[in-house]
Formats: structure tokens, sequence, C-alpha cells
């Protein structure tokens, strides 16, 4: 119209790389990965058979089977303990992207193989030879998921994209040494489990137990400022 001035909009650039698909809210992938891990936790217990007795006891049958009760137990609190820090990891990460979601698609792949191992753990135990074939495996497989875990985090922290704003670098250098301590521990385990197989299943189970308790383990750092930890962006924007 002759005479008059159209203002344009202009897009903050976070609104412009949400278009157009190069960054993305991660609440699908978040779904996603809540569902793996369940399906994950949830075989674990079809490993543990139901013993078919003849003239025995059938008491002592399932008495029989505790390592398959141990290992349940175990990767049960391991793969729990893994949703948590994962829970707490998106606390911090706001968007992803092409790249951060094939990262996660791996992590989620070591996660899926979990229930082999620990079958595999739980059948050899008492195997003097097996138990180290099966204990080296097994932490292996805990290898494999904890380096993939620190890859999607430190990409993500790489990327600042990705993270919710107002997160220091001091708390991005502390949850890397946090997350760190994974792969390091089962790496350790793993070597053990060829001198000692039992001293390295104990690793495992330590491990476990370590981690379940309250405010110890690795987990990610928040922001620093209450206005822009996640779930206060009202206050943050002043809406």
């Amino acid at each position: 119209m002759g005479g008059k001035n159209t203002l344009r909009q202009v897009e903050p650039p976070s609104v412009r790389h949400a278009q157009s698909g190069d960054v993305n809210d991660t609440a699908r992938l978040e779904t996603f990965a809540d569902g793996v891990m369940a399906i994950a936790i949830t075989l674990l217990i079809l490993e543990v058979g139901v013993p078919h007795v003849e003239g025995r006891s059938l008491g002592s049958a399932i008495a029989r089977q505790w390592p398959s009760y141990v290992a349940f137990v175990v990767s049960f609190l391991t793969i729990g303990i893994i949703w948590v820090n994962h829970h707490h990891m998106f606390r911090l990460i706001a968007r992803t992207n092409h790249t951060f979601l094939i990262l996660n698609v791996l992590f989620l792949m070591t996660i899926c193989i979990l229930p082999w191992p620990t079958a595999l753990l739980a059948d050899y135990a008492r195997d003097s030879e097996g138990a180290t074939v099966a204990a080296a495996i097994y932490g292996g497989v805990m290898t494999a998921v904890s380096i993939m875990f620190n890859l999607v985090w430190r990409y993500a922290a790489k990327d600042q994209r990705l993270l919710v704003p107002g997160i220091s670098p001091e708390a991005i250098a502390r949850s890397h040494r946090n997350y760190l301590a994974g792969p390091v521990v089962y790496g350790a385990a793993v070597v053990m489990a060829f001198i000692e197989p039992k001293v390295s299943i104990g690793i495992y189970a330590a491990l476990a137990v370590y981690w379940l308790l309250p405010r110890i383990g690795p987990r990610a750092e928040l922001a620093q400022d209450p206005l822009t930890r996640p779930g206060n962006e009202r206050l943050a924007t002043g809406s």
C-alpha cells in the first residue's frame, strides 16, 4: 500500500534454526530413549529361567540359580542409573541436531546389548575359565555404554547451541570429570577380569550400589543461575 511502511518481524537465530530443521526439541528423543531402556531392563528378567526338577527339591534348584538373580539385580540397577543420569543430562540439553541424534542411537544400541552379557555372566560365573571371558565381555559392553554416554554429552557441551542458556564453563568441566569415571572404572574392571574374575564381578556390583546412593556418582552439573535453569524459562524471560 502506497505511503505505508511495512514492518518485517526479525526472528531470533534460535527460532530460525528450529524452523530450518537444524535443531529441534528433545522430547521425541527422550521418549525414544525411555522406551529403549524400559525394554532392555524388562528383557533382563527373561534370562532368569524357571528350573525344571525331577526327583529333587525345587527350593534347592531355585537356590542354585543365585548367579542369575545377582546378575539381574546388578544390570537392572545399572540400566536404572544410566536412565537417571540420562534424565539429568537432558535437563541441560534443550535442542538436538542430526549428529546428536545419531550419537544417541549408537548409545542406545549399546544399552540393548546388555541383556546378553548379563545372561552370559549368570551362566558362567561359577565356571573358572568361563567366568573370565564372561566378566570381560560384560565389562567391555559396560565400557562401550559409558564411552557412548560420554560422547553424547561432550558433543552437546561442545555445540553450545544445544545446551540451555546460563551453564557456566566450570559446570560443564565438572560434568566432563563426573562422566569420565564410568569408562575408566569399567575399563579397569575388564583388565581385572583376566586377573581375578570374581573381583571384576564384585566391581560391577559395587558400582551399581555406589551410584545408586543419593548425591553420589556421575551427574550433570546444573546451571548456577536460577533464572536460567531448566524449567524456569518464564523467570528468565520475565513472562
